[in-house]
């Protein structure tokens, strides 16, 4: 019996809808996978956003709550407690696996979220090579005994380029890329992420003007402060909450007006205005990616378009053949190369 790992055959497109916060990203996720399931194989969706893996931070982090997923099965919500560390390579190893299990089950995966860093490693190739205590004590040793540089111009002979990337100044980064390298037995600039996808995947990127983003942005504010964002937050700190979930915009303020280092009027203030960097940050990361198909989220076409080019990419699976896949640039995936609305 063949399996998804079959090379004999092309993997199914997987289609990821990405972008910044509060442009709809994951009501166009539900919308796609309705129209993309098919007789006895509804389509399912993948989530990409680091924070909405942590179990009761939902109203925070804009979390689709049961009752309004239309039926679509869900996937990495509510994985983790708030008091875990949410870890990049984790998911990467538990996401890829349901995406194996889907395409097994002869369906369409639906990835959807903001966090660029979580985005790329469960679709691109990206790979997370692992530390040894005792190799980073004697590169450590070194740098102390014989300065940073001495390892630096080791770095710059065996690995030019990413010396030229990292810099003599930063210690922590050159002892990291020696350690791999001894681990490895590969260059450094080798382990880090390439823009070449792991299976077919087409990315939808939905923007909209800054001043309509800055507008929605406030909006959500407004809605995660009637739906109860401050008793869920004081919620989640009686359960426990660790490193990572403390700096979830949103959180991170509410927590500094519970426990009076602010007012809860300025915290509101707060979370408007990080989530507006948030998601210029975000917007930031995508639009540097080409291969990303920018939709308007305001159009009223936006679910046709995206169902237009999630069939250009089938498509293109299709022609190229079961090793289809590695699309590195715009001139093998015949993905137009367009800017985001706001840039």
């Amino acid at each position: 019996m063949k399996t998804e790992h079959d090379p004999s055959r092309a993997r199914r497109v997987v289609v990821a809808v990405v972008g910044p916060t509060a442009t709809g990203k994951s009501d166009l996720a539900l919308d796609l996978a309705e129209r993309l399931s098919v007789p006895g194989a509804p389509a399912e969706i993948v989530n990409a956003d680091a924070y909405q893996l942590y179990r009761g931070m939902d109203v925070g982090t804009a979390k689709v709550p049961v009752a309004e997923r239309r039926g679509v099965r869900h996937h990495l919500l509510d994985v983790l407690d708030p008091v875990e560390d949410a870890s990049v390579a984790r998911y990467q190893t538990q996401a890829r696996r349901v995406l194996d299990e889907i395409d097994a089950r002869g369906a369409r995966a639906v990835v959807v979220g903001g966090s660029g860093l979580y985005v790329r490693a469960l679709l691109d190739d990206m790979r997370f090579p692992g530390t040894d205590p005792d190799v980073r004590a004697a590169l450590e040793a070194r740098a102390e005994a014989e300065g940073t540089r001495a390892l630096y111009d080791e770095l710059a002979r065996r690995d030019p380029e990413a010396a030229a990337s990292i810099g003599p100044a930063n210690t922590r980064r050159v002892v990291r890329a020696l350690e791999v390298m001894e681990l490895t037995g590969a260059p450094f600039t080798a382990n880090l992420p390439r823009q070449v996808y792991v299976r077919p995947t087409v990315q939808i990127g939905l923007d909209c003007d800054r001043a309509v983003l800055d507008a929605r942005v406030a909006g959500r504010v407004e809605r995660m402060w009637a739906q109860g964002l401050v008793d869920e937050v004081r919620r989640v700190e009686a359960r426990g909450m660790g490193r990572t979930a403390r700096r979830a915009v949103g959180y991170a303020e509410v927590l500094a007006a519970l426990h009076g280092e602010t007012t809860e009027d300025v915290a509101r203030e707060a979370v408007t205005a990080n989530t507006r960097r948030l998601a210029r940050k975000q917007m930031g990361w995508f639009g540097r990616d080409p291969r990303v198909r920018w939709l308007d989220a305001q159009s009223p076409t936006r679910v046709e378009d995206a169902l237009a080019a999630v069939a250009e990419a089938d498509a293109r699976a299709a022609a190229a053949g079961p090793v289809a896949g590695a699309e590195p640039d715009e001139a093998d995936t015949g993905a137009p190369v367009r800017r985001s609305l706001g840039s």
